[in-house]
């Protein structure tokens, strides 16, 4: 027998070197959607980008990756 089951979302950001895991606010919104309601707590999101979605240990894994540069 067959069964499907839904895999649940994490948000991932790397934020000085650690990685902080952010559980979904809201299954039916969009990744951005997550990136902008996060980026009033973390403000490293407002220039981040979304990486592509990858599946491990049963959850779909989206990285938001800061693109802002280092000084110096």
């Amino acid at each position: 027998m067959l069964l499907a089951t839904q895999l649940h979302r994490v948000f991932i950001l790397k934020d000085k070197g650690q990685e902080i895991r952010l559980t979904d606010p809201e299954p039916r919104w969009s990744a951005e959607a997550v990136l902008n309601f996060y980026a009033g707590t973390y403000p490293i999101l407002t220039t981040a980008k979304i990486s592509a979605p990858a599946i491990k240990d049963d959850a779909v894994e989206y990285r938001f990756e800061s693109v802002m540069g280092t000084k110096g």
